[in-house]
């Protein structure tokens, strides 16, 4: 694509209007479902899509995210179900999710949203990595690019913006994104005074409740696309001995998954969810989120999952950041154990894992007696790091 006309889609179409005010409510009394017409699948039109912010851009609510998928089909198949908006990112597999997911999507590009992430702390490294992306992705612009994992404001540098409006004029990008999976309180209102950020990923789930509502409903209201990730709270599968198949089985009829998906699509500020999605049968049950409401039924699911999962998934409220006197991070060492027993994703978990420093990597939580972490969530702290170092040390 010429850049001429790459930079025509830099002009920003529809405005989503102001949302209702007020805090939307908790599990037990979730927000008014979002209107759908039609029951059908969602390529022939009869699933409501809604406007991601400013950008003007309509997406499918329920969306694909790609960490985690490694069979092509798949992909190819959530496209001509009506799923229109793919996530992936430079570091997913190395840099080879990228290459895959753009194989998959390649027939197709122009009509999908495709966005990708990058983890550079600097304008040049950013830039250098996008253009990597793009290779990859075999094409020549993102709809979405984001600076991933942002863990305070001071993270969103002056630096790393001019690099996403550079890539702007260059037509190389679309629209700039920012992902976060905590800090929400201090990073959501940084992003609405900055005013440049057009669309923000954020951790969302019914495991964490009514906690973050007020701030997806501001970014809302400030025009800015909500796009919702780690929608189905780790996945569900927190057995530590668990086998993947089996146990996705057992969810699957429980119907968990597919109520934690509703849960997150029956909130109107959040404008796409992405889920991710490993196989064909996961496809088809996200699919039906999108097509089905809410249920009463559905929250007496999500209430017992809660309980079940409680002393084992990490909400990333941030609360915990700096308490472990030996410095462990423990929210990230519970994501990474998460891949493992929540995806089935050993290889991803421990890929995170070695990345920490060696003292980090070798600190042993038996040796400080009682664990001075006491998660307010009820999360067993010191048994879940435990595990994640005698899974990938």
């Amino acid at each position: 694509m010429k850049s001429t006309s790459r930079r025509s889609f830099l002009a920003a179409g529809l405005a989503l209007p102001a949302a209702a005010k007020g805090v939307l409510p908790s599990i037990q009394a979730p927000p008014a479902p979002v209107q759908k017409s039609g029951s059908a699948g969602l390529s022939d039109g009869s699933v409501k899509r809604r406007v991601l912010g400013r950008t003007g851009l309509k997406v499918c609510p329920v969306g694909f995210g790609c960490m985690i998928t490694s069979d092509s089909s798949v992909i190819e198949r959530a496209v001509d179900m009506g799923i229109n908006h793919f996530d992936t990112a430079r570091v997913y597999q190395r840099g080879n999710n990228e290459h895959m997911v753009g194989a998959a999507l390649k027939s197709k590009r122009r009509q999908l949203i495709l966005a990708s992430k990058t983890l550079a702390r600097d304008k040049a490294g950013a830039l250098q990595q996008l253009d990597q992306s793009l290779e990859a992705l075999a094409t020549d612009y993102l709809d979405i690019w984001y600076l991933h994992d942002k863990r305070s404001a001071g993270d969103i540098t002056d630096e790393l913006i001019e690099a996403q409006q550079i890539a702007k004029q260059q037509g190389k990008i679309r629209f700039a994104g920012l992902s976060l999976h905590s800090g929400h309180a201090e990073i959501i209102p940084a992003v609405i005074r900055n005013g440049k950020i057009d669309v923000v990923l954020v951790t969302y789930n019914f495991a964490m409740g009514d906690r973050w509502n007020a701030q997806i409903q501001s970014l809302d209201e400030a025009k800015i696309g909500v796009i919702a990730m780690k929608v189905i709270a780790g996945s569900l599968n927190m057995d530590p001995s668990y086998d993947y198949r089996s146990s996705h089985e057992i969810l699957q009829r429980s119907g968990a998954p597919l109520a934690a998906l509703k849960w997150v699509l029956n909130n109107p500020h959040v404008h796409c969810a992405i889920p991710s999605i490993k196989d064909m049968d996961q496809l088809e049950e996200n699919v039906k989120a999108a097509t089905v409401p809410l249920a009463e039924s559905d929250r007496k699911v999500l209430a017992a999952q809660l309980e079940r999962v409680r002393p084992l998934y990490c909400r990333m409220c941030g609360e915990c950041a700096g308490a472990c006197p030996k410095g462990l991070p423990v929210a990230d060492m519970l994501r990474f154990l998460n891949y493992a027993d929540g995806y089935g994703e050993y290889a991803l978990g421990r890929e995170h894992f070695v990345e920490l420093s060696e003292e980090v990597r070798t600190v042993r939580c038996s040796s400080c007696g009682e664990c001075r972490v006491q998660c307010s969530n009820g999360v067993q702290v010191a048994q879940r790091l435990t595990r994640a170092r005698e899974l990938f040390a």
